[in-house]
């Protein structure tokens, strides 16, 4: 069969299901003539937002976590359609998350961005008093990802709006449908006309749209390749970006782990929506003490598992979104077979098999040159290694070039912890994986190629905001020690100013407290009249 993306008509954006094939619906595409009324339109719509207070955008948010509840086994079935999941991981991965992320903003974006006093550190500024402000940044674009089409993008959504900001949303062509779905749960909100509103076509133009109509900060999923094309053109105008590329994140299991918890952790965080998950498991390595152990385990609930079409309750992974992802998956996995990786187990298929299918994987003998352990995968197959010390297991989990999430597996807490503050990543889970992101108020973001900036939580609403300072004296002084004119006294005077914050001794302290205090007096409250 073609893959979704590969049979477009011109000025439509049509949406099949990865699983069967079959169209499921089409989205007009966006005249990007008309991308400049659009932005005029959010900037009025924002000028009215960004009046508005916390409780009233908190109120829209309530309103559309209140459609989400009640529309959420509809979501869920446009999800699993649009992406080829299964209506379990729908449900538990996107809808759900979607409602938490109402409610989280809600109730906390007030606190994250409400203005801060800063405390005064040096008494020679006895005078000053400073406040943060967070501003709302103006006009913001989101452009997402397929594989979660629908929690990723509305997140940012929410948060944007939160922080007083109007939002352009460009969801992924492989997915149009579920964009059309968020417009229906933001138009439950009652927001001012323009203040949301969604951009259909294809990434490159959109972007170039967006960057050419002044955008105010642009948030992008997606591939590192894209995200780097993204970040050289955004240069030119110096558009500040929040950038979350993908992940090859490491799961560590050492030889006290609980074993169960482990395998059944594994298994979902590295299969979960078919392994398209930027925070999902994709490379394992296991104590050479339980090695063998974990992978019968492992190879055993491997072969229970059941892939197909996942409209019903039968089967445990659904297809693959796109075909290019599905090539990409069986690329790697035959060059590991070709230089000697073998397959222990896979899954079961389950009804029609026309869709972008590829079997849960699960696979050992794998080594670091591959490209299935060196990059990427982003498909259903997890490859186990195993490690002989815990410096070791550290080292090869820190040996990539992505760096988003990681996991430690041990009945160790404290071992646990430690090891964790050693691997490079932008969140490290002990004994979980991938669930996460679901976390409103825990910041999700990555180092090295994984990205820039972070979504979610009090940060990601920074992300959303400029910070302003706000400087002014407490006392209606005249002048500042260090302003005109200048003479001797003023140099002494400065002298004394730094002995005094910083004596040398209790003598020194005395003496230029004394010779300090008719000089500030004199120079802070009274005024100049220049001779002449």
């Amino acid at each position: 069969m073609t893959a979704p993306q590969d049979i477009q008509e011109p000025g439509l954006t049509i949406a099949y299901n990865p699983a069967t094939g079959e169209e499921i619906g089409h989205i007009p595409n966006t005249d990007m003539s008309k991308v400049g009324e659009m932005f005029a339109h959010a900037r009025s719509a924002q000028k009215i937002w960004a009046k508005r207070t916390f409780k009233e955008r908190a109120r829209a948010l309530h309103r559309m976590r209140e459609y989400i509840v009640a529309n959420a086994e509809e979501l869920s079935e446009i999800v699993s359609k649009s992406n080829g999941k299964t209506l379990v991981d729908a449900l538990g991965t996107e809808v759900l998350p979607c409602t938490l992320a109402c409610d989280w903003y809600a109730r906390h974006a007030e606190k994250a961005l409400k203005d801060k006093k800063l405390p005064i550190d040096s008494i020679l500024f006895f005078n000053k008093r400073t406040v943060m402000q967070r501003k709302p940044l103006g006009v913001v674009g989101i452009i997402s990802p397929w594989n979660y089409p629908l929690s990723i993008p509305f997140g940012e959504v929410v948060m944007g709006l939160m922080a007083g900001n109007a939002v352009l949303l460009k969801v992924a062509a492989a997915t149009p449908l579920v964009g059309e779905a968020i417009n229906r749960i933001v138009e439950a909100g009652n927001l001012p006309k323009g203040l949301f509103q969604q951009v259909v076509g294809s990434g490159g133009a959109v972007s170039t749209a967006f960057l050419e109509n002044g955008i105010d900060k642009i948030f992008f999923t997606g591939s590192v390749d894209v995200g780097k094309q993204l970040m050289e053109q955004a240069a030119k105008t110096l558009t500040p970006l929040s950038l979350e590329l993908g992940g090859n994140d490491p799961m560590i299991v050492f030889e006290d782990a609980d074993l169960e918890r482990a395998t059944n952790g594994a298994l979902w965080a590295g299969f979960q929506n078919a392994g398209q998950s930027c925070g999902g498991v994709e490379r394992v390595y296991v104590h050479e003490s339980i090695y063998d152990e974990f992978v019968e385990i492992m190879a055993r609930k491997t072969r229970a598992l059941r892939h197909g079409v996942g409209q019903g309750f039968n089967v445990d992974m659904g297809s693959m979104t796109t075909r290019g992802q599905l090539n990409t998956v069986r690329k790697h996995v035959d060059e590991a077979l070709a230089k000697g990786a073998r397959i222990v187990a896979q899954s079961q298929a389950v009804g029609p098999q026309e869709g972008h299918f590829y079997p849960a994987t699960l696979m050992v003998n794998t080594t670091e040159d591959m490209l299935l352990i060196r990059d990427e995968t982003f498909g259903p197959v997890i490859p186990v290694m195993k490690f002989s010390t815990e410096d070791e297991a550290i080292q090869l989990a820190n040996d990539s070039h992505l760096a988003l999430t990681s996991s430690i597996w041990t009945k160790d807490l404290a071992r646990g912890k430690r090891v964790a503050g050693l691997l490079e990543s932008g969140v490290t889970t002990i004994n979980d994986h991938l669930y996460t992101h679901g976390l409103s108020e825990m910041p999700w973001g990555g180092w090295k190629h994984s990205g820039l900036g972070r979504t979610h939580g009090h940060e990601g609403l920074l992300e959303m905001t400029h910070a302003k300072a706000i400087n002014w004296d407490l006392l209606p002084s005249k002048r500042n020690l260090w302003w005109y004119p200048f003479n001797e006294e003023t140099y002494t005077g400065l002298l004394n100013a730094q002995r005094f914050a910083y004596p040398r001794d209790a003598k020194e302290f005395v003496t230029s407290a004394a010779k300090l205090t008719p000089f500030m007096i004199k120079k802070m409250f009274t005024g100049w009249k220049p001779k002449g």
